[in-house]
């Protein structure tokens, strides 16, 4: 099996371009690029250089973190920010440590246990976007210092591309329309493109799962299963330090190479962080008589935690050990002693259990929606790397017959490389729908029907006569739909009008619906399983020049107009539109 880089076709456009992903995690994060040489096959590269990491050789992630002024002001992020001294300054100064603020972000529908934990404050001035936003701003510069220092002619590079930059944004599988929504803000706030619909047309967006895959391809993890065409598929789990993405694909070509999503896809609060959120409720108990129980002590004793303890665990009948201070620290009532504060393997391995029980109940979900196909299972991401978590997943998959490996190389960013892969090569073919996206229409009334009966109360009479009841809802695309790249799914539908100035301002809502595989009836707005995806306008004042006048059984005049609803899902991007004919061309 070749590298995708090896049979990737070379940059056909006239031009010399640039495209950048930039992957923002929950707990760190990570940018990688490609520049575009027309007739030239492109190379990925990642950013190894950041402020504040200079002495670390290669490093390409840094932490999610930014701290503000009391004005709203960025004095620090990344690994700047979690240095003494910007520690020390922040200290002094009063200014504002914001981390995790990716999971502020999350859709209202992803509920986030946080074991009593709360979400750090943010300035009283700033949304999520704004601070997405400023950390985009923080990531792009670094990129854009980072390409000028390490490349010939850096900065005419630079000056050449910048106003022409594709970037690539990715985000967990189960982030929706809503959230790139904020993410494509979140972007314009940080000067990564103005605010026009040429600069929006830059942002192109990716889920960590797929970007995970076109990693796994970039880093040839199992090339002996991509080398041949069969029927066997195999789950891509990214658990990284907010959530487990997990996607299942089958190889439906090798020549180009060519992948089909099987099922759809998971997305999970199990990520490392709340490994460590749960340590610092077990600590906060165990340390509660001790004078190492205060918060900064906690804060501090968490941090080594996560560090050491949490990134070596392996073996459940060892003891674990945290080290966090001097020699001279000690209390033996706790188990500290030497600087060191000891726990049994038993304890350590329960902080772990509940992220491990939902990848490996995830993961179960997902072979069962691929109808038992799944033979293999890749682990990439940060918390891949953690021997107890890899460990657990092949003892626990065995039974299935399913094998579970991880790439030698870093699995840390996988994610920023595979989005660039994303772009460039482009191997999934096809996806499959999450959940059942619709419309509310309005449904004849049955007078016999309990359900309609029910709701009498709000019958609404058209002009036309017949009776109908609002708040029906009607599929347009269902759950666990394959659908490929050019498929569009429609619907017909009419409305009638008594003044043909409503049509100017022509608005439908495009509702979703989460609870399960069986399409509902009735449209509930309230309820958790629905949520609203995104409303689609049109001017459809036009028509009234050509739209035939009738009169209604009680004398009143009223015009038809038929459209459709158009969904295209088969891209990483949700679209809707509205289609309608105007002087005999379609609109």
């Amino acid at each position: 099996m070749t590298s995708s880089s090896n049979t990737r076709k070379p940059f056909s456009g006239p031009n010399r371009a640039l495209a950048v992903a930039i992957d923002v995690g929950t707990t760190f994060s990570g940018v990688s690029y490609a520049i575009l040489e027309p007739g030239e096959v492109p190379k990925i590269h990642g950013v190894t250089r950041f402020p504040g990491q200079e002495h670390v050789a290669g490093n390409s992630k840094i932490p999610s973190i930014i701290y503000y002024d009391t004005s709203g002001n960025v004095k620090a992020a990344g690994a700047e920010a979690d240095s003494a001294l910007v520690e020390s300054d922040a200290e002094d100064e009063g200014w504002l440590r914001v981390e995790l603020f990716k999971l502020r972000l999350r859709p209202r529908a992803m509920k986030l246990e946080m074991n009593g934990m709360k979400l750090s404050p943010v300035p009283k001035s700033k949304s999520a976007e704004d601070i997405f936003g400023d950390f985009l701003r923080y990531l792009f510069e670094c990129t854009k210092r980072f390409i000028e220092d390490t490349h010939a002619n850096g900065a005419a590079l630079w000056s050449a591309v910048e106003k022409d930059i594709q970037f690539v944004l990715s985000h967990p599988n189960g982030w929706e329309g809503a959230q790139q929504s904020k993410m494509r803000r979140s972007a314009i706030i940080g000067g990564l493109i103005p605010d026009t619909d040429e600069g929006k047309s830059r942002i192109r967006f990716v889920t960590e799962g797929e970007a995970s895959l076109h990693a796994c391809v970039l880093n040839g993890l199992a090339a002996d299963h991509l080398s041949k065409e069969t029927d066997n598929g195999f789950v891509v789990a990214d658990a990284g330090g907010g959530t487990l993405d997990i996607s299942t694909y089958a190889i439906r070509g090798t020549s180009p190479l060519i992948i089909e999503e099987i099922a759809p896809p998971d997305c999970l609060f199990a990520g490392s962080v709340f490994v460590s959120r749960r340590a610092r409720v077990f600590l906060e108990e165990k340390l509660k008589f001790s004078k190492y129980g205060t918060e900064d002590a906690l804060d501090h004793i968490t941090k080594r935690f996560d560090e050491t303890t949490k990134r070596l665990f392996r073996d459940k009948n060892e003891s674990q050990y945290i080290p966090f201070g001097s020699p001279l620290d000690k209390d033996l009532k706790v188990g500290i002693r030497g600087g060191q504060l000891k726990l049994t393997g038993a304890e350590v391995a329960a902080l772990f259990e509940p992220s491990i029980e939902a990848a490996i109940a995830g993961i179960e979900r997902q072979i069962k929606a691929a109808a038992g196909v799944v033979k293999a299972v890749w682990l990439v991401g940060g918390f891949a790397a953690n021997p107890w978590l890899f460990k657990q997943l092949q003892e626990r998959l065995a039974p299935l017959n399913v094998t579970v490996n991880r790439p030698d190389t870093q699995t840390s960013k996988a994610v920023a490389d595979g989005a660039v892969g994303f772009f460039l090569d482009h191997h999934v073919s096809a996806r499959v729908s999450k959940f059942i996206y619709g419309v509310e229409f309005l449904r004849e009334m049955n007078a016999e029907d309990p359900e309609h009966i029910s709701r009498q109360d709000r019958v609404i009479k058209l002009p036309s006569g017949p009776k109908y009841i609002p708040d029906a809802f009607d599929c347009i695309l269902a759950k666990g739909e394959r659908v490929n790249e050019s498929s569009e799914f429609s619907r017909k539908y009419y409305t009638e009008v008594t003044k043909l100035s409503t049509l100017s301002t022509f608005e439908v809502e495009i509702w979703c619906y989460r609870g399960g595989n069986a399409v509902p009836q009735w449209l509930e707005r309230k309820h958790e399983h629905f949520g609203s995806l995104c409303f689609v306008q049109a001017d459809l004042s036009k028509l009234s020049d050509s739209a035939q006048p009738k009169d209604g059984p009680n004398g009143e005049t009223y015009w038809t107009v038929v459209f459709y609803i158009e969904i295209q899902f088969g891209l990483t991007e949700f679209k809707a539109r509205i289609r309608w004919k105007e002087d005999g061309e379609v609109r």
